[in-house]
């Protein structure tokens, strides 16, 4: 019972430190979306596609599936929590 109580705490703590700092990312999720396939998106990508951004810069959020794929992540994990906590109460 003993190795069941430190691994649950352990466990309990991780995931707690790990929901704190996923709730903090909603608010870049959030900004991510408003960006995804605005007019400022389209812009910096045709930029990007003319050759206009610096060679060094990351273009993570310019590729057509790098913030889609976040996206649906994040709405599976959303979805996942839920699951998990209704079935579990």
């Amino acid at each position: 019972m003993e190795q069941h109580l430190d691994r649950a705490s352990s466990a309990v703590m991780e995931l707690s430190a790990a929901l704190d700092k996923y709730v903090e990312a909603q608010e870049a999720i959030a900004a991510l979306t408003e960006y995804y396939g605005s007019d400022d998106w389209k812009q910096d990508y045709a930029d990007d596609e003319a050759g206009r951004l610096p060679k060094g810069l990351k273009r993570g959020v310019l590729s057509e599936d790098g913030i889609w794929n976040l996206l649906a992540d994040n709405q599976e994990l959303k979805a996942r929590l839920e699951t998990e906590v209704l079935q579990r109460s």
